[in-house]
This record gives structure tokens, sequence and C-alpha cells, in this order.
């Protein structure tokens, strides 16, 4: 017993030893500008990744594929897209308004598409693989949904 207490005292002051090196500020300065570059690296390489679903989606649309990647620009287009007015722009900048027009323009997107309910639950929970479905698959654009008149309905009809 006594043998296993004191590797587990030895243990101890070892690691210790090891927590209480010094480091210097020219490896904190380091470990910093390590973290940064490689949080902004990763940051750019998801804008691209996102931008290029969009990009798929406007030049289906007739849109400029480059808009995809212009910040702020990128939402006007999409409401042009899926033929909102441009003052739902405004709407966005509203915290918890923003989800609900959100899910309305996501929504329209995916009708504009020719996609029901089950799409619009895909791009809201996973916009980026389901608007790279829309560029990369088989769907076609069909014009501005929320333009276009609702059907309507026999659902009552004797």
């Amino acid at each position: 017993m006594g043998t296993q207490q004191a590797l587990r005292g030895a243990t101890v002051r070892d690691m210790s030893t090891l927590l209480a090196v010094p480091i210097s500020d020219a490896e904190i300065a380091a470990a910093a500008g390590a973290a940064a570059v490689t949080g902004l690296v990763a940051g750019a390489i998801g804008y691209v990744v996102v931008a290029l679903g969009l990009m798929g989606v406007f030049t289906k649309a007739g849109k400029p594929g480059w808009a995809a990647f212009v910040p702020i620009y990128n939402v006007i287009v999409l409401l042009e897209v899926v033929g909102r007015p441009l003052w739902w722009f405004v709407l966005l900048l509203v915290p918890g308004v923003n989800v609900v027009v959100g899910i309305i323009v996501l929504n329209d997107l995916a009708k504009s598409f020719g996609h029901g309910t089950g799409f619009t639950v895909g791009l809201v929970l996973l916009s980026v693989v389901f608007t790279w479905i829309l560029w990369l698959g088989s769907s076609t654009y069909r014009g501005p949904a929320a333009l276009a008149s609702p059907a309507p309905s026999n659902a009552y009809a004797g």
C-alpha cells in the first residue's frame, strides 16, 4: 500500500511541476495569433461554402451569381427571387420578427423551386445543405412564389 501512495504522490507532484512552467508573453501572443488566424480561415471557408449554394440558387433564378458573395445585397437579391418587397429587409433587422420573416422567405424559396413544406423545414434546419440541393439538384426556378396568386381551393365545394 505504501508504494501506491508514493506513486500517487509522485504523479501529483510531477503534474503540479508541469503546470507551474512559466509561459512568456511572446508564447501567449503567438498562441492567440494562431487561434485568430485559424478562426479567420475557418470563417472564410464557411462563408464561401454558404455563398456557393446561394450563388447556384441565384444563377438558376436568373440573377447574378456574384451577388451571393456580397453581404446585405445577397439578402436583397434573395427577396427579389422569392418575390417579397425590399422593405422586408427592415423586418429582418427586428429581433424576433426576423425569425418569422426568415421562415416565410425560406418557404417562398422552396415554393419558387416547386417544393413543399418538407423542403422548407429542411431549409430552416439545414440551410447550407438544402441550398446546395436546390443548386445541384434537378430543381428548376418557377418564378417568385410570393407573387403567385394562390390556387383556388375546392375543399368546401359541394
